[in-house]
């Protein structure tokens, strides 16, 4: 879940009239910095950017999904799935899963066989 702060800064940005582009930057920048600091296991640039792109899907900000031609289709049906979220905004984490995910990035474990 992305920190608050950056939340309102997307939402500044968003009264301001940017595009959902820079609105969605926000939530890269903040990925960046995690990825710095060691936070999770994105293992590129690329990783991280795409992470923050998710997240501000999630978070309502008004950016689609790639069209046909650019990723693949599983990127673009995650994608949809995120901006589908991102329009209901229930807000309901199920505390299970975010512990088990806090967890594994804590431990280092992912599940993929890495």
């Amino acid at each position: 879940m992305p920190e608050s702060e950056i939340i309102e800064r997307a939402e500044r940005d968003k009264e301001q009239g940017r595009s959902p582009s820079t609105q969605a930057g926000e939530f890269v920048r903040e990925e960046f910095h995690h990825l710095r600091e060691g936070k999770h296991g994105a293992r590129s640039p690329q990783q991280a950017i795409a992470i923050g792109l998710a997240k501000a899907r999630r978070a309502g900000v008004d950016l689609q999904a790639p069209k046909a031609g650019r990723g693949s289709g599983r990127i673009r049906k995650q994608a949809n799935r995120d901006v589908a979220k991102g329009r209901s905004r229930d807000g309901k984490i199920a505390p299970r899963r975010s512990r088990a995910a806090s967890k594994a990035l804590k431990t280092g474990k992912r599940g993929d066989g890495f």
